[in-house]
């Protein structure tokens, strides 16, 4: 005798939906959060930065000091306390960009981005989750180095009374701008990773950028170095935290200018992140 056994509502359901565990923005930052943490060249890409930032200032506000009574009436007239304390930032943004170039283009080379865009089909929410925990942190350092370099630079720089307080013209704005200007670069780095998809090509378009094409257009006639340069990402953003009379670009348009590559290069990123497969 054969009995049929009528499976219960329970055993069709081979896997179960759980309402409370649906996807969310905010579990996708807390997995992108726990992916940034964990990986060990962010930390020690992180340290880089700042010790680049501290560092190199304090180095550079050190032997202007030391050599101030053989500078020049041209290098005097230049002299900015605030900018010489922050020239660190002119190296450190190397290791910001860079890093944000690895945290997506790593994952597209291991293939765990795979995982990712499978746990969230919709995919952007990812994007806008590293975007999100990468400006948190790089944002919260990025204040910080640049405060402690300010102020380690202007007690190197009191030893020949050039040094300026926080409250002076400019100096606060410029200390928060190279931090947001530290921000910016690496979110550009990220959506060149996004973008390329590859390494070698994002870290080679961020050199080129930021390092490589400045200097090449200040070759070109003046017409148009005066008219181009400008709105290269770099200057603008020195537009913004540098020398407030060294630029063709307000502080204010500088920023905007620079939020706008930004932008740019994240809409770049994201229309690929939905339109092609990992």
């Amino acid at each position: 005798m054969t009995s049929t056994l009528t499976p219960t509502r329970t055993e069709l359901n081979v896997t179960p939906r759980f309402p409370g565990m649906k996807v969310t923005q905010a579990r996708v930052i807390k997995s992108e959060w726990t992916k940034f943490r964990s990986l060990r060249s962010t930390l020690i890409t992180l340290l880089v930065s700042v010790a680049l930032t501290v560092g190199l200032g304090a180095l550079i506000s050190a032997v202007t000091a030391s050599h101030w009574a053989q500078a020049s009436p041209a290098d005097r007239a230049d002299f900015n306390a605030v900018v010489t304390s922050l020239n660190g930032v002119n190296i450190s943004q190397l290791a910001v960009g860079v890093l944000g170039v690895l945290l997506i283009s790593g994952e597209y080379a291991t293939g765990m981005i795979r995982a990712s865009l499978t746990a969230v089909p919709k995919r952007l929410p990812v994007l806008w989750a590293k975007l999100g925990v990468f400006a948190a942190v790089v944002g919260v350092l990025s204040v910080i180095s640049t405060f402690a370099a300010f102020f380690l630079g202007q007690s190197l720089l009191a030893s020949k009374n050039l040094n300026v307080s926080i409250s002076s013209p400019n100096a606060l704005r410029m200390v928060l701008g190279a931090a947001v200007y530290l921000v910016l670069v690496g979110i550009i780095g990220m959506a060149l990773g996004g973008l390329f998809r590859n390494t070698a090509a994002g870290i080679s378009s961020l050199v080129a950028v930021f390092f490589v094409i400045p200097p090449i257009l200040g070759l070109l006639p003046k017409s148009w170095s005066d008219h181009i340069g400008p709105y290269l990402p770099s200057n603008a953003g020195e537009a913004f935290w540098g020398h407030p009379t060294g630029s063709h670009l307000a502080a204010l348009t500088g920023l905007l200018v620079l939020c706008a590559w930004a932008a740019a290069a994240v809409a770049a990123a994201a229309i690929r992140l939905k339109q092609r497969d990992a």
